[in-house]
């Protein structure tokens, strides 16, 4: 790899770091949050769910945005609105001002997944994207995994309005690097943006998420909650079918006849439920029924990080020369087995005997999965497509865990206390295992492979 294509991975991983550290922080800033600003845990679901009704949203849009307008000018726009997100967020007043602002961070947060992966996709040749798309997982979700522990020692140590000002330092990095790479930006002629069909997916999604969340609190049989729900569902059926006739769709069904690439999104939605439910669920537990501090409760998940830090590019470059579908096969399996671990939590409470073991075969699962599932969706695509079919593997998997989020309280039965903790334990393997059918009964390796 040349020095380009280092600085090419680099803002890549930097732009995805951004997105991924924020939105891992949230979960173990919701109790100090909740604390400082109330809400209950309708009000943590929506701190959450707000980023990820938008996210989900307009991640599709970004796909098409970044083919019209290019990579680096769609990850420069965003880069600029994260940051000015996150300090609205980090200077909230109350929980609406709070819950607003991370929707607007949400738009922001579309433009950088989708973009920074379909920098690396059009920018390596076959023989080297495995590698490079296996450093991006392994850097990008570490990010993700070690920002809980660098989250609680900011609210343990200070506030957790700081722990939201992180992303200032590798937001002006990522600004500095983009502003000297050597790459043409690559566009795709004739590409347009629909905003009719983005606004009917966001108001679809934010109709069912609205049902969800508050049909715990206000009932299921309330007229608000079954308009909700109603009027979102009949939304985003709108919105499918106005993918179907478009001539230039935010989400082009067609793509879902491709066997890799629905088979791939499949297996993404299980696992991504199973993921936002364990990661909230686990950081919410140890503060709240555990007593951990922050900085505990952000730790717990450390042994992921160094897992994926070791095991990710290996794990990319076997994928890469045997296929994936042995990979994402194993992997969720391996984290349905240490979900079910999660089951011996008991009181008193013991981290290194009834978590430590759980959490160790989570790391070893979603290492094994997430370079060649990453792989086999984009790899399943004709050139030119892969900032759609990135967004929308993304859109898949935030909107999967926005869905599970939502109904986590009926979920847990209420709160998370030991026995809600035990019932979201046996969903996440459940989630789990049927991510790994998906995976055995969907995924085809390639010829090459």
């Amino acid at each position: 790899m040349d020095a380009n294509g280092r600085r090419v991975l680099a803002v890549a991983i930097l732009a995805s770091f951004v997105a991924f550290l924020d939105g891992a922080i949230v979960n173990v800033a919701l109790p100090a949050i909740r604390a400082e600003l109330g809400g209950g845990l309708a009000g943590q679901q929506w701190v959450v769910n707000a980023y990820l009704v938008t996210l989900g949203a307009l991640i599709l849009v970004a796909g098409s945005l970044s083919d019209l307008h290019g990579r680096k000018v769609i990850l420069r726009v965003g880069l600029i609105g994260f940051l000015l997100t996150s300090v609205a967020i980090a200077a909230a007043p109350t929980i609406e001002f709070a819950i607003g602002a991370r929707a607007l961070q949400g738009i922001a947060g579309a433009l950088l997944v989708p973009s920074s992966l379909a920098l690396i996709t059009t920018h390596f040749g076959e023989a080297t994207r495995g590698r490079a798309i296996g450093a991006w997982t392994a850097a990008t979700s570490a990010a993700m995994l070690v920002a809980p522990l660098i989250g609680g020692l900011f609210i343990d140590l200070a506030s957790w309005r700081w722990a939201f000002l992180i992303n200032v330092l590798p937001i002006g990095v990522t600004l500095w690097l983009l502003a000297g790479l050597q790459t043409p930006d690559v566009r795709r002629p004739g590409a347009r943006v629909d905003l009719i069909a983005s606004a009917l997916c966001a108001l679809g999604l934010g109709g069912v998420v609205f049902g969800l969340i508050e049909g715990s609190r206000l009932g299921w049989g309330d007229p608000l909650v079954l308009g909700a729900v109603i009027v979102g569902a009949a939304l985003f059926a709108a919105f499918l079918l106005r993918q179907r006739r478009s001539p230039e769709p935010v989400m082009p069904l067609e793509l879902f006849r491709i066997r890799n690439f629905w088979a791939g999104n499949l297996a993404t939605t299980f696992i991504y439920a199973a993921l936002a439910l364990n990661g909230f669920a686990v950081v919410v537990f140890l503060q709240e029924t555990a007593g951990f501090p922050a900085t505990l409760a952000g730790a717990a998940s450390l042994p992921i990080t160094v897992i994926m830090i070791l095991g990710s590019s290996a794990i990319g470059r076997w994928a890469d020369r045997i296929g994936p579908r042995l990979f994402m096969t194993a992997g969720p399996a391996i984290m349905a087995v240490g979900a079910a671990l999660l089951l011996t939590a008991g009181d008193p409470f013991d981290y290194w005997l009834q978590m430590l073991p759980g959490v160790v075969l989570l790391g070893v699962g979603l290492t094994v999965t997430v370079s060649p599932l990453t792989s086999a969706v984009l790899g399943s695509v004709e050139d030119g497509r892969e900032g759609i079919a990135s967004a929308v593997n993304n859109a898949v998997s935030r909107v999967a865990g926005l869905l599970v989020v939502a109904v986590i309280a009926l979920i847990a039965g209420g709160d998370l206390t030991l026995q809600g903790f035990h019932r979201t334990a046996i969903a996440t393997a459940v989630l789990f295992a049927a991510g790994a059918i998906a995976s055995w009964a969907g995924i085809r390796n390639s010829p090459r492979a």
